[in-house]
């Protein structure tokens, strides 16, 4: 079934094919990865629009010592596949199995870890210096998609990149016109300008011809053309840059790709190669609708993507969306924001209703932080929709525009947390530590449906920045309406949810954040523990925090969020104000990145499911707990 590909252990291999072998590989390599994905979940729409252009770079380039940095990553599977890891495709972002992103530590040919976008060029450039620098002859190829294209980092390195003459660098725009939402922005309007592009080309041809006999009019008519052109085909901006623009081609076939990918490996200075692909490539439920195949998770490739049979648990995504939009009929001020996310944060059904409210900026996190800054300055209540991880990247904005100023931003944090298959790169670890840092910020974590809705309302009525943190996936407890009343809740009050039970000297409380409080609650019942659920982190419930301390014989502290500067932090330094002592165990995400791979099974390993929070605290308070000491497979610090 796979004749060409079972022989490609390596892209050594594959450069000593014919030739006129790569379709038939390219069909092959389509075939298996279709197979493939369907059977553990992951990307596959974007990995079976760049078959071809993968094949065809490691047909030209010799990889590794040429250096491929693939924007995003989410489009390497080919690649993977290619460069020896063919046999663990079946392990594909299980734990301990295969990353869906490139990683420098799975193989020499993952010359850059990326999972976030719009990183390539700078990485690439990087790369490209270092060669001249050292004497290297190898080539630096960067592969970014017309998303991200959209991210002003893009630019900045463009920027950087185009007075730099003597360095071997291509810059490949594959360019589908289909980001994970559809593409806005006035850069995308201008790239999809491609009928336009082969009336030039064509009309090019014929000018030469009619002209080639006089070498003045030739001349002029060359002139011309670079002013002329970029009113036709999107190569004078780049240009403008100081790139040498090439395309657009197609990227689906070999007898445009080879050639040209040869041409500029013989060319100095930044190259920029404009190639045209289509998500879903080869198949054609991925081709009709390439979101609905963008990561899906096991299926039929025969029958494709069907409907569940029942109806899955409500995700916390869809609590949001829901409230989004109530909030929005309630309140005419109220924006939504969301950085190139529409799917993934829940905002279709608001966008559909709310059209003139509804805001996507692209892949651009700075400027969407920024731009909400703006709009509340004006009166406007702007709600941005972010992924935890991706709120990384407009850190700066939200320090020095948003809480600086002080003004009415609500952060909708998804993704709050581990992951799972997107592993490291994905996981939503690190906000209760950057947030809880920053002057006027409020920081909620919710632990229910109910929760959810109240503190979106409490962050959205509060007259400051306030961010609600909540996981990705299924609520643990569904409100019996499913669209309750917009209540708030009292700012900075948590609730007791369980009392201890036991006598004066063997009093635990635990002390549980967001979504680990329905683990921590059946772990308080093994333990005849009191259980607290302490919805914020910032402003903390100090008051809370001092009639447990006073009442109970040792505190322990749960979060899905780093162990370092996380929540339990947060309350060692309000006992320290206070001036309280007691001992305290912290239960909170590890201090290294944690891989892909099931969440329950990642929690269960950091010692955060009910069983880990029993074993640890029974280990550490052994006398307090009713049981004996235990030895632990993990250490959370």
């Amino acid at each position: 079934m796979y004749k060409l590909l079972n022989t490609i252990t390596e892209p050594s291999v594959l450069r000593r094919l014919d030739r006129r072998d790569l379709p038939e590989l390219a069909t092959e390599l389509r075939a298996f990865l279709l197979d493939s994905v369907s059977k553990t979940g992951g990307h596959l729409s974007s990995n079976l629009g760049t078959v071809e252009l993968t094949i065809a770079l490691h047909y030209v380039f010799n990889t590794p010592s040429d250096r491929i940095v693939w924007d995003v990553g989410h489009q390497t599977y080919p690649h993977k596949i290619l460069t020896g890891r063919r046999e663990q495709m079946g392990s594909l972002r299980q734990l301990n199995g295969l990353s869906g992103f490139p990683r420098r530590d799975e193989s020499p040919f993952d010359t850059f870890g990326t999972a976030h976008s719009s990183t390539s060029i700078s990485a690439a450039l990087g790369m490209a210096v270092a060669a001249q620098r050292l004497g290297d002859t190898r080539h630096s190829i960067a592969v970014i998609g017309d998303g991200a294209m959209s991210a002003g980092m893009a630019f900045e390195a463009m920027n950087n990149a185009g007075v730099m003459h003597d360095i071997n660098m291509l810059v490949i725009l594959n360019d589908n016109d289909m980001s994970i939402s559809p593409p806005v922005g006035a850069l995308n309007r201008y790239l999809a300008r491609l009928m336009s592009g082969k009336f030039y080309a064509a009309a090019k041809q014929v000018g030469k011809s009619v002209l080639g006999v006089s070498p003045g009019l030739l001349e002029f008519a060359k002139k011309f053309e670079e002013h002329a052109k970029g009113m036709l085909v999107p190569a004078t901006m780049f240009e403008e840059f100081g790139f040498n623009y090439i395309g657009p081609i197609d990227g689906h076939d070999f007898d445009s790709l080879i050639p040209t990918l040869e041409n500029l490996k013989h060319l100095k200075g930044p190259q920029f190669l404009h190639v045209v692909t289509r998500k879903g490539q080869g198949y054609k439920l991925a081709e009709a609708d390439p979101v609905l195949y963008h990561g899906p998770g096991k299926f039929d490739p025969a029958v494709g993507i069907k409907a569940a049979a029942s109806p899955a648990r409500k995700t916390y995504t869809q609590v949001f969306g829901e409230w989004l939009c109530d909030m929005a009929e309630a309140d005419s001020r109220l924006v939504g924001i969301t950085p190139a996310m529409r799917e993934g944060s829940g905002l279709v059904e608001f966008e559909q209703r709310f059209p003139k409210r509804y805001f996507d900026v692209g892949i651009a996190e700075q400027h969407a932080l920024t731009f909400a800054a703006g709009m509340a300055c004006e009166g406007l209540k702007p709600v941005v929709a972010i992924y935890s991880t991706f709120l990384q990247r407009g850190y700066d904005q939200l320090i020095h525009d948003v809480a600086l100023q002080n003004l009415d931003v609500t952060l909708a944090l998804d993704r709050a947390g581990l992951v799972g298959a997107d592993g490291a790169t994905h996981a939503g670890n690190y906000d209760i530590a950057f947030l809880r840092c920053i002057p006027n910020m409020v920081i909620m974590a919710a632990s229910n449906e109910a929760e959810c809705r109240a503190m979106l309302t409490t962050a959205y009525r509060y007259p400051g920045p306030a961010a609600v943190r909540y996981p990705r996936g299924g609520v643990h407890v569904v409100a019996a309406q499913s669209h309750a009343p917009l209540d708030a809740i009292a700012l900075g009050k948590g609730e007791l949810r369980r009392e201890s039970g036991a006598a004066a000297g063997r009093r635990i409380a635990i002390l549980a954040f967001g979504s680990l409080v329905t683990e921590a609650l059946a772990a308080a019942d093994e333990l005849d523990a009191s259980l607290a659920n302490m919805r914020f982190v910032k402003p903390l419930d100090t008051a809370l925090l001092e009639q447990l301390a006073n009442s109970h014989d040792a505190l322990v502290t749960v979060e899905e969020g780093a162990l370092m500067g996380g929540a339990g932090s947060a309350c060692l330094e309000a006992l320290s104000a206070l001036n309280l002592s007691i001992p305290v165990l912290q239960l909170a995400l590890p201090d290294r990145f944690i891989d892909h791979g099931d969440p329950v099974r990642l929690l269960e390993l950091c010692g955060l499911d009910r069983t880990g929070i029993i074993a640890s605290v029974r280990a550490r308070f052994p006398d307090l707990a009713g049981g004996h000491e235990v030895s632990l497979a993990v250490s959370n610090g």
